[in-house]
This record gives C-alpha cells, sequence and structure tokens, in this order.
C-alpha cells in the first residue's frame, strides 16, 4: 500500500501564493509521474500539472502556465506545487496524483485533497 500526504493548502487573497506539497510512502515503489489535479466547486477534476520523475520534464493546463511550478524533492519522494498570483478561480480542492509500479504491478493513487480558497 502506498499512502499520499498532502499539505499547504489554505486561504489567500487573489494574487498571494501559497505553496502545496505531496509526500508518498509505504511499500518500495519506482515513480513515474507525479502530478497534482484540482476540483473547483460544481466542477469537474482537471489536470493542473505533473512531472516526470525520472526525466523531470513537466507539462501544465494552460490555465496556470506562467503562475504554478511543478517540482520535486527526489530523496523525500515529494512533490510540490507553488502558485503565484493566485486567483478567485483557482479555488478548489487540490488533489495529488502519483503514478507507480509496485512488485505486482503498475498502479495510481490519490491524495485525500487540500482546499485551496482564493479571495477577492
Amino acid at each position: 500500500q502506498v499512502q499520499l500526504v498532502e499539505s499547504g493548502g489554505g486561504l489567500v487573497q487573489a494574487g498571494g501564493s501559497l505553496r502545496l506539497a505531496c509526500a508518498a510512502s509505504g511499500r518500495t515503489f519506482s515513480i513515474y509521474r507525479m502530478g497534482w489535479f484540482r476540483q473547483g466547486p460544481g466542477k469537474e477534476r482537471e489536470f493542473v500539472a505533473v512531472m516526470d520523475w525520472r526525466g523531470g520534464g513537466t507539462d501544465y493546463a494552460d490555465s496556470v502556465k506562467g503562475r504554478f511550478t511543478i517540482s520535486r524533492d527526489n530523496a523525500k519522494n515529494t512533490v510540490y506545487l507553488q502558485m503565484n498570483s493566485l486567483k478567485p478561480e483557482d479555488t478548489a480542492v487540490y488533489y495529488c496524483n502519483i503514478d507507480l509500479s509496485i512488485i505486482s504491478g503498475r498502479y495510481d493513487y490519490w491524495g485525500q485533497g487540500t482546499q485551496v480558497t482564493v479571495s477577492s
């Protein structure tokens, strides 16, 4: 079993910044990708950002490009999302996602979600 623990959400004014963190722990595993999704009020869950764990490549949703930065700490199996110039429309529950392999196969897991609220 693999656990994802998220932290860093909160309430911030428009134009402010927050940094989310997601730490993976549990059984021995190899990470392929870690990333972030979000689900705003009344909306479907949507992709935000992802990092290829081996090559370090990144990809972002158009709505966050230039404002959000995804990064990692390999030693801690942790992915971060630095969110700058936040807008009210960034308000959502942010979920961490991990794509990994363990001895029994390849799986993906979700974090419990962390609330980000941006006030205008």
